[in-house]
């Protein structure tokens, strides 16, 4: 069965994940992941898209993602990842493949899902092992959102900025939404959605983002729907 192509649809928050091919490390130094963090910059600016949200793993990296275009994401991630395995290869002299196939993808819907998925985003490092708190990992925009450093790759989101009135009340107000975590329905939604491709939300959501893209955007009953006849049939 050939795939479906990805959902992308500008205007609309995107799940982006890309691993490592049988999840073999794709960051070797410190050097690799600030080489990935400026490629993904430049190609973000260059094709309109708005970085929300990220972590970069030892061996696969999330983005929260809206783009102004159709061609936005796909243009990203092919460039951002047709260079970073030029640059990867060279410095570490191996050749081949280093991601697993194509970066897979998802639409959820802002209001019920975008806050939630930055948190899922930013617990990846203490659900995997490597810190205890978030905020001690360098590589996601985690310190960019409760203002330890300014991440020149993070666009926040409008639902961000209603988190609070000043500053200091939105760093606040955010990590500790992160520190209260998120339920197992919605981290197993979070991840089903972008491995699968299904868009995210709820039933009107999805019925308006199917109107928009001839793409099936949700799970439905296996074969071809069956056509209705025009005029009822005689008996």
């Amino acid at each position: 069965m050939a795939r479906q192509p990805r959902l992308t649809v500008p205007g609309y928050a995107h799940h982006i994940i890309q691993r490592g091919n049988n999840r073999q490390a794709i960051f070797g130094s410190n050097a690799d992941y600030e080489l990935l963090l400026d490629l993904l910059h430049e190609h973000a600016a260059k094709q309109k898209v708005a970085v929300h949200a990220y972590v970069l793993m030892t061996n696969h990296f999330h983005l929260l993602a809206t783009p102004e275009t159709v061609e936005g994401i796909p243009q990203m991630m092919q460039a951002v990842g047709r260079r970073y395995v030029q640059n990867y290869n060279l410095r570490h002299q191996r050749s081949g493949t280093l991601w697993e196939g194509r970066y897979r993808s998802t639409l959820i819907q802002t209001e019920r899902y975008l806050l939630a998925c930055m948190a899922y985003i930013d617990l990846n490092p203490v659900r995997a092992g490597l810190v205890a708190d978030p905020a001690d990992y360098p590589w996601s925009s985690h310190q960019h959102y409760i203002g330890r450093r300014t991440d020149r790759l993070v666009t926040p989101h409008g639902l961000y900025w209603e988190m609070g009135n000043t500053p200091f009340a939105r760093d606040q107000a955010y990590a500790e939404m992160v520190r209260a975590g998120i339920g197992q329905d919605q981290q197993r939604a979070l991840t089903d959605s972008v491995l699968r491709g299904w868009a995210l939300g709820e039933p009107d959501y999805v019925a308006e983002l199917q109107r928009r893209t001839e793409r099936r955007v949700a799970k439905g009953q296996a074969g071809r729907p069956v056509k209705k006849p025009d005029r009822p049939v005689p008996n």
